[in-house]
């Protein structure tokens, strides 16, 4: 099979969605042109024009309110946030409009609408563009929310995202633009809850999102060495949310953590914790369960302090070790 970085998924499903369904549309700041702030849309302008290809001023308000309102009218628009720290801006528009609609409607009028957004840090861009802010969204009912921890699964959830009659709000790493994997050519989609077992294994479950996938791919494969094997679990859609794999490896392997580069307070691990917690597989537990997430504390801009904010590989590494070994 070919390869594709996540970035060229990523184009290949808009281009392949725009292709067969006119509806749809890319909207945001400097997707034309300039090809999107990672290159994702770099050459759809001259393959559609700027009527499908659509220039923004820098108003996240705006592209925001442009899609629902599109939507609404029979369309089905991406928008582009060039950071996801600008989705600040788009509060309103998103939780007090689009995530409601449908609702208030009756279901007579739906909002099929997807908001892609780079997330998280790595690139020493600082404070107000590198935060992590998916459980925000979580907690809003009528949303979806998605994080594709790998170039099949981006190209496979986005044409996903893209024919639900619901707002999704697509995150996409920004250390993962780069990275490279399998996709298939033709149109394939991942269905919006469903989540993937990266790795089997037997002594500790991994539950992990977006980088941190691949971060605990390579801990667990370190960790193989001296014996210790993880099951690494990928939600990949974070609402709705498929529990069902999650809790059938915690109760065949008696031990939970779970990873994530957002901050520990009101992340995304502790409705996992719950989950499993009022479970079946809470009495097949062996040991304390733990989360691994990012400091409370702002982004800092130095790389070394950055990367010392957030998890890496050897503290999965580290705490992984603690609990097989029952060191907690």
């Amino acid at each position: 099979m070919r390869e594709l970085t996540y970035a060229e998924a990523l184009r290949e499903a808009l281009r392949q969605s725009m292709t067969q369904d006119e509806r749809v549309f890319l909207i945001g700041e400097d997707v034309g042109v300039y090809g999107g702030a990672f290159g994702v849309s770099a050459g759809l302008l001259a393959e559609f024009g700027e009527q499908r290809i659509i220039d923004t001023p820098i108003s996240e308000a705006g592209i925001a309110g442009a899609c629902v309102g599109a939507a609404l009218t029979g369309m089905r628009p991406v928008g582009e946030i060039q950071f996801m720290d600008f989705i600040t801006l788009t509060m309103e528009q998103l939780v007090l409009q689009a995530a409601k609609v449908r609702f208030m409607f009756g279901g007579k009028a739906s909002v099929p609408m997807v908001l892609r957004t780079p997330g998280g840090s790595g690139t020493g861009a600082a404070a107000q563009h590198s935060e992590s802010l998916e459980n925000w969204f979580v907690h809003v009912p009528g949303l979806k929310v998605v994080m594709p921890s790998n170039p099949y699964d981006a190209k496979g959830l986005l044409l996903a995202a893209i024919d639900d009659n619901n707002p999704v709000i697509f995150i996409e790493h920004k250390l993962l633009y780069k990275t490279k994997g399998d996709v298939p050519e033709e149109m394939y989609r991942i269905p919006l809850s469903q989540t993937a077992i990266a790795r089997e294994g037997k002594h500790l479950t991994v539950v992990a999102t977006s980088i941190m996938v691949s971060r605990a791919l390579e801990a667990a494969a370190e960790l193989a060495k001296e014996g210790i094997e993880l099951e690494v679990v990928d939600p990949r859609t974070l609402k709705p949310l498929d529990d069902k794999p999650i809790i059938e490896s915690v109760k065949k392997t008696g031990r939970a953590m779970v990873v994530h580069e957002a901050v520990e307070m009101g992340g995304f691990g502790g409705e996992i914790v719950a989950r499993i917690a009022s479970s079946e597989a809470f009495d097949y537990l062996e040991a304390p369960i733990r989360r691994l997430a990012g400091l409370d504390i702002p982004i800092p801009y130095n790389r070394e302090l950055e990367r010392a904010t957030v998890p890496q590989v050897e503290n999965i590494i580290l705490e992984a070790r603690k609990l097989v070994r029952g060191e907690y």
